[in-house]
């Protein structure tokens, strides 16, 4: 790719004007097809809209988690409850994410625009006003049906206005969606929740929303089911595609996407992402109550720890995209990106259990985690189109919606098994702040305690009331009035500490442990990774692909010459 080149092309195409769009406005809110490849700016502009919507849309999405707390204190959910809200979430993203299959039918621009309208309105008016807790799990599950939707129709739409010899750039830019959108959530909450509620940082994500819908509903066009049918490999190839696209029958390519998409490159290599972004997702949804509940860490601050973490991500998937185009290579980033990723997880994995590791130690962490994530990502999310290709260009919906399934029912799984082998968490959230409270508020009643075990073991047979008269002034005597009192007025927090504090304690004990056996289980996911990158689509050597470009662009200048001599 020459310097001269914009970010998603891969070769210049000749110069062209925009083709004249005679619709009336009311019905361009609708009916958004392209009967024609867009000039470079309006599809750089498609292309940015669809970033910009991602973004949002996983800023709406990913909200809860950074108040999490917040969330779980307000409306008295245990725990394990707040995880089934994630989990039944995900659970229906991700047959969500199969409907959007059918967007090659509905249109994926539509689905796009008017899915992040719904999504707005769920966080502006529903979630932050929630009755309860089922209400709050019933709206957060519409919120993720939504999310299951769109996660498929935008990359759809990033490929269609993307050839593959720019793909990566632009899958790239469309990676940085959840990322930049989980940097927006660090970012607002770390510098607003001091002086904000759950309920306001919600209502700011939705805002956000409302806005880019302004932009959507006006701009975002898609292509016409004939144009993105084809397999573009450059910009060059814009002449020949839109000559096919008018003798192109895509009812009859349609038929048996589905089956097409049944294949190891396609099933192995959805699974294979999956399980590689196990960290991803425990960084989204855990991370607040790792460090709140092991390192001690306030939301605020867990929040500002993890800016490291997407900023990092966020610019190593812009910077690989290039790259990976300029070499027109993908399966190399994806090895170096991968390996690097198992050998810094598996540091962070060995800090788990120590609590003296300080906070700048995680911040370099996260940042060699992000880089080395995005050096696989960004390139596995454009073979990952250019594999599904290779079946049926007309399948791309149906190939992004069974990557999008995968991803999500990995999600569900991976979030309901957290609280399963993290044991440790439930009681440190449930009750870990109230017995430290407790704890700090009956200091000086403990040490009366303490020092008199004996008497205060007989004494705790009785209520106040029903205490024997000798006994009572047996305790007088050896403890004293004044101490007695003090003990008597700690009694809610004694109470406190003799329900809660044993299970609290072995929690604190075991928690770092068990933290450390997920932080291993995530590394085996992206050592699982590895293999499959051999199975999809493309060349290992840039020599090879050069020639394989070369060798193409030889033959669409033949199929040029011939349509060219046909019309004479």
């Amino acid at each position: 790719m020459s310097a001269s080149t914009t970010p998603f092309d891969a070769d210049r195409p000749a110069p062209d004007a925009p083709t004249r769009d005679t619709r009336s406005p009311l019905a361009r809110l609708y009916r958004r097809e392209l009967t024609d490849y867009p000039p470079t700016g309006r599809r750089m502009a498609y292309l940015a809209i669809v970033v910009v919507t991602t973004v949002v849309l996983y800023y709406m999405l990913y909200i809860q988690y950074a108040v999490a707390t917040s969330i779980i204190t307000h409306f008295g959910m245990t725990y394990r409850y707040f995880i089934w809200v994630s989990v039944i979430g995900n659970a229906i993203g991700a047959f969500a994410s199969l409907v959007a299959g059918l967007a090659d039918r509905w249109g994926r621009a539509n689905l796009v625009v008017f899915g992040l309208l719904i999504a707005a309105l769920l966080v502006f008016f529903g979630l932050p006003n929630a009755a309860n807790k089922t209400t709050y799990l019933v709206l957060f599950a519409l919120v993720s049906f939504i999310e299951g939707i769109v996660l498929v129709a935008t990359p759809a739409l990033i490929r269609d206005f993307s050839p593959q010899l720019g793909r990566a750039t632009a899958m790239g830019y469309w990676t940085m969606g959840p990322v930049i959108g989980s940097l927006v959530v660090t970012t607002v909450t770390s510098n607003t929740l001091d002086s904000a509620t759950w309920q306001d940082e919600l209502r700011y994500s939705a805002i956000a929303g409302f806005v880019v819908f302004v932009a959507a509903v006006v701009a975002l066009r898609e292509l016409s089911p004939a144009l993105r049918d084809q397999i573009m490999v450059t910009l060059r190839d814009r002449a020949l595609v839109e000559a096919r696209a008018k003798g192109l029958d895509t009812e009859a390519l349609r038929r048996g996407e589905w089956r097409q998409m049944m294949r190891l490159d396609v099933l192995g290599s959805a699974f294979a992402i999956a399980v590689f972004l196990l960290l991803y997702y425990a960084a989204v949804g855990n991370f607040v109550v790792y460090f709140s509940t092991v390192f001690g860490y306030s939301e605020q601050r867990t929040n500002a720890l993890a800016n490291w973490y997407w900023g990092a991500n966020a610019v190593a998937l812009v910077l690989v995209g290039l790259l990976s185009d300029r070499l027109k290579v993908r399966k190399p980033f994806m090895i170096v990106g991968a390996v690097g990723s198992v050998v810094v997880t598996a540091v962070f994995a060995t800090r788990a259990t120590h609590l003296t590791t300080d906070y700048y130690t995680f911040a370099w962490l996260f940042v060699g985690i992000g880089v080395f994530s995005g050096i696989a990502y960004a390139p596995w999310m454009a073979s990952f189109t250019e594999t599904v290709e290779k079946h049926n260009p007309a399948a791309t919906a149906a190939g992004l919606a069974v990557w999008g399934w995968t991803v999500r029912i990995v999600v569900a799984v991976s979030a309901a098994f957290i609280p399963v082998l993290v044991t440790s968490v439930t009681p440190l959230v449930e009750h870990g702040a109230e017995v430290k409270v407790a704890s700090a508020q009956a200091a000086p009643a403990l040490a009366i305690v303490n020092a008199h075990p004996q008497i205060f073991a007989e004494l705790d047979k009785y209520t106040p009331a029903t205490v024997p008269p000798e006994l009572a002034a047996r305790a007088v005597k050896e403890v004293g009035a004044e101490n007695l009192a003090v003990v008597q007025k700690a009694s809610p927090q004694l109470k406190v500490l003799d329900e809660y504090g044993a299970k609290v304690q072995k929690a604190s004990k075991d928690g770092p442990g068990e933290w450390r056996t997920w932080w291993w289980i995530c590394v085996g996911g992206q050592v699982l990774f590895l293999p499959f990158v051999f199975v999809m689509t493309g060349r290992w050597s840039p020599k090879k692909a050069r020639m394989d470009a070369e060798a193409h662009q030889a033959a669409v200048n033949r199929e040029l010459a011939l349509l060219s001599a046909a019309k004479e």
